[in-house]
């Protein structure tokens, strides 16, 4: 199967079928209420910066697609949406571009739509072994990228019957790519979670930012199951059965990534109340994609609504929390239960330590 058909299998998959994972952890996490805030909601300043780039809010389109002739309209939506409300956006993996230039508009038109809005481009990291550096250069170029992600999809690869699961020498490439790539390199899991081993070992290999991608948004275990019973593939409907709800809760992954660099954070943020719980946890920024798909093929105003309802949500949050800007987000104390304290303590973080801020 040719990569460019499975981009538009998955964008039809994400809108019709149910592939969200179980738990992204934020749950488990509540707010002391201020029933005195001593702010004026309408002094609450969202604006932030990521990696040197000011948005009117921490938050960002997830990585999504492209690809295929038709994921170009969902783009320039995405893209439209984006560049109104002064936020950013990541494209799907440039991978199908890569490998037949005549997708390359399904990408472009992102930039095109948003000029000057911040854009990240998007390589797979199985994939690093067979490009070279002028390879992602072009990529970049393809957008005209102010970073680019590199995304972290064992888990789905494990479960394609076409998957690459030669997860030798990543790292090395990862840290060539960020040591030599002219824009800065972000990497990104996919829906299962992050460790702290592996973002310390990212932050050695010189990335700018990590996006921990956590269980409790789309499973791509799960997407692959849909497309498994398409071609009656046993073994992979199986797999993907199995490892539908895999990985670290993006709670966790949150507190997991803390090695000092801006942190990204995606997995089930379904409204702005979650994007303030993961701000709360340490993230720099949170990013969405499975709540827009489906606006997205409607039109840029379908898309922007649900996105001002994210930035709405997030500052009731920040005034009932009595925070006047995203650095006092940061420092909101909380209450951490459930399964999520439950990981933290048995992996030895120090959970109260958000209570006592």
């Amino acid at each position: 199967m040719t990569t460019s058909k499975r981009k538009i299998e998955h964008l039809d998959i994400c809108t019709r079928e149910n592939v969200e994972s179980q738990g992204n952890g934020l749950s488990d996490i509540e707010f002391v209420h201020r029933c005195l805030p001593e702010i004026n909601q309408a002094d609450i300043d969202t604006r932030t910066t990521f990696l040197g780039h000011g948005f009117s809010a921490p938050l960002m389109i997830a990585s999504m697609t492209g690809g295929h002739p038709g994921t170009t309209e969902v783009n320039a939506n995405l893209a439209m949406a984006a560049g109104q409300l002064g936020l950013g956006m990541g494209v799907g993996s440039q991978r199908a571009a890569l490998e037949d230039p005549k997708m390359e508009d399904s990408y472009r038109i992102v930039r095109e739509k948003a000029p000057d809005a911040f854009i990240y481009g998007n390589i797979g990291a199985p994939q690093l072994t067979q490009y070279t550096i002028e390879d992602l250069e072009r990529a970049v170029e393809m957008i005209d990228a102010d970073a680019m992600a590199i995304h972290l999809n064992f888990l789905q690869e494990a479960i394609q019957p076409e998957g690459n699961v030669d997860a030798r020498g990543i790292i090395e490439k990862i840290a060539e790519v960020a040591g030599e790539l002219s824009v800065p390199v972000i990497v990104k899991e996919t829906g299962a979670g992050l460790c702290h081993m592996d973002a310390y070992l990212l932050k050695k290999a010189g990335v700018a930012a990590i996006d921990v991608g956590g269980r409790g948004g789309t499973s791509w275990a799960g997407v692959e199951v849909f497309r498994a019973r398409t071609e009656r593939d046993e073994v992979s409907e199986h797999l993907g059965m199995k490892f539908w709800d895999w990985g670290i809760s993006t709670a966790v992954s949150l507190v997991e990534a803390d090695v000092g660099l801006p942190v990204v954070a995606t997995g089930g943020i379904r409204d702005g109340i979650m994007m303030a719980k993961a701000m709360a946890l340490g993230a720099s920024m949170s990013s969405v994609a499975l709540p827009l798909v489906s606006a997205a093929r409607v039109s840029p105003e379908r898309v922007k609504k649900i996105l001002e309802l994210y930035i709405e949500e997030l500052k009731a949050v920040m005034f009932l929390t009595g925070a006047r800007s995203v650095e006092d987000m940061a420092r909101v104390p909380v209450i951490i239960s459930g399964k999520t304290r439950d990981t933290l303590e048995a992996r030895g973080f120090n959970w109260k330590a958000f209570a006592q801020r």
